[in-house]
């Protein structure tokens, strides 16, 4: 099956006609087309990703509107880049020239929370932070916690199916995810999954959307489910001699059936990096930090069994935080870990590979070896519990070869996470910068079978071209 192309707008005759068919259905303020305001939403926060002029920015505020902007795409051909708060990792939310990039941050309402059914509706607009402290209120927990979750937004989550600190323990936004309203390509609205505790009617189309990454559809409501929100976790730091001790103690906790709510890795790079830039006094003596919180009956006691195992790892210090503010310090210092290395050399390229939890150590071992190999700093933070690993290579972007080692690395850690039986991606999406290893990873057919759903839901190949595969 051939590559779906979208058709792009040509000239101004063409954009005019756009905009006046825009501007019947939407309010004027809606629609933005000032190229200085525009280009600023041509792209999301990854390296290395082309991004086109977009024609239009487009910011409905009802579904009703967002139906109008696909009709009206399908009509004139035009094709649609969906965006949350373009905290992405990938490309996915990049603009292709001539489309209309349709930013859904003004859809930001939380519509209901049941504490019965346990459940919240919100529009794809709604913060991930808002929508935590709001159901909190009610005594309930909406566990996806990305590291941005003070920014990024639950249609962003959606779709990226994006992750968090405390996978490990409660999964990533898909096992949320209980129904959505979609607006298809051609406009009209679909309504998926359900509002129950259970429901197996017809075939998961839920799922399908979550992690599509606008390609299919735009997601303009969602029904999520909560959970009643647990005591506060205390957190438990150890301190390794190597990333392979520190591996060996991850393993040891998850095979000792231990539920810890976050296990957390932070390699001797990232350490002093986060040290550099928050002056948080880690030790910058170990070559890795593990992190593990338990918000259980009794969190002291479980800490007090990981921390014995730790030892036996081979940890050289293990300090269990003695409140919720020594906590919530150390987990600062994690959430800091990207903007930290960042800070290193101006720019970085963040991977995103997962890899199974015994394979963690070699991952690590391996991505220091291409940090040599190619002259980078690359340092690893890790959601360790679940073996989501964030390698993240640090250069400067106004040298060209830098430049160029550092796509190449980047390039050699996605290819070793598939030789150690992983994925390319745990949570940050394919977007535009993996398009060739998915293909990769799931082979010819996959692909095949891929486009041909994506040829279903959007046959004029209109959302959000050019990107996944």
């Amino acid at each position: 099956m051939s590559r779906i192309e979208a058709p792009r707008p040509e000239g101004t005759a063409m954009t005019g006609t756009l905009l006046d068919r825009l501007l019947s259905g939407l309010p004027a303020e809606a629609v933005l087309t000032d190229p200085d305001v525009t280009a600023s939403y041509a792209n999301d926060m990854a390296s290395f990703c082309p991004a086109g002029t977009p024609a239009v920015v487009v910011l409905p505020r009802t579904a009703e509107q967002v139906q109008h902007v696909m009709r009206t795409a399908t009509e004139l051909r035009v094709p649609v880049v969906p965006q949350g708060a373009r905290t992405g990792l990938s490309g996915a939310a990049n603009a292709t020239d001539g489309c209309i990039v349709l930013s859904l941050t003004r859809m930001d309402r939380i519509l209901e929370i049941d504490p019965v059914d346990r459940i919240a509706v919100v529009e794809p607009g709604v913060i991930n932070a808002t929508l935590s402290r709001a159901v909190n209120e009610h005594g309930l927990y909406y566990p996806p916690d990305p590291s941005s979750w003070e920014m990024c937004t639950i249609g962003g989550n959606i779709g990226t199916a994006s992750g968090g600190l405390c996978c490990v323990k409660y999964g990533v936004t898909a096992e949320y995810v209980l129904g959505l309203d979609v607006v298809l390509a051609d406009g009209r609205l679909m309504s998926t999954g359900r509002r129950t505790a259970k429901g197996v009617a017809g075939y998961d189309l839920t799922r399908l959307f979550v992690g599509s990454e606008g390609s299919l559809g735009i997601v303009v409501r969602a029904v999520l489910a909560l959970k009643p929100q647990p005591p506060q976790q205390l957190v438990l730091a150890a301190e390794f001699p190597s990333a392979s001790a520190a591996c060996d103690a991850v393993c040891g906790i998850m095979a000792g059936g231990h539920v810890p709510s976050l296990l957390e890795l932070m390699d001797r790079t990232t350490v002093k990096a986060v040290n550099d830039l928050t002056h948080m006094g880690l030790p910058e003596t170990t070559e890795a930090l593990l992190l593990a919180a338990f918000d259980t009956p009794d969190p002291a006691a479980d800490l007090a069994a990981v921390g014995a195992l730790c030892e036996a790892a081979g940890a050289s210090q293990v300090v269990p935080a003695d409140d919720a503010a020594e906590s919530e310090l150390l987990l600062q210092a994690r959430r800091s870990s990207l903007v930290a290395l960042e800070a290193v050399r101006g720019t970085t390229m963040i991977d995103d590979v997962c890899v199974p939890r015994s394979r963690l150590g070699d991952l690590i071992d391996g991505v220091e070896a291409i940090a040599e190999k190619h002259r980078l700093t690359i340092g690893v933070v890790a959601h360790a519990g679940d073996g989501n690993t964030h390698p993240t290579v640090c250069f400067d972007a106004q040298d060209p070869d830098e430049c160029r080692r550092a796509r190449e690395s980047f390039d050699e850690i996605m290819a070793l996470g598939l030789e150690l039986g992983g994925t390319i991606t745990g949570e940050h999406g394919v977007g535009v910068l993996k398009k060739e290893w998915l293909a990769r990873e799931i082979g010819p057919v996959g692909v095949e079978m891929q486009r041909a759903i994506k040829q279903v839901f959007d046959p004029l190949g209109l959302l959000n071209p050019g990107k996944l595969f």
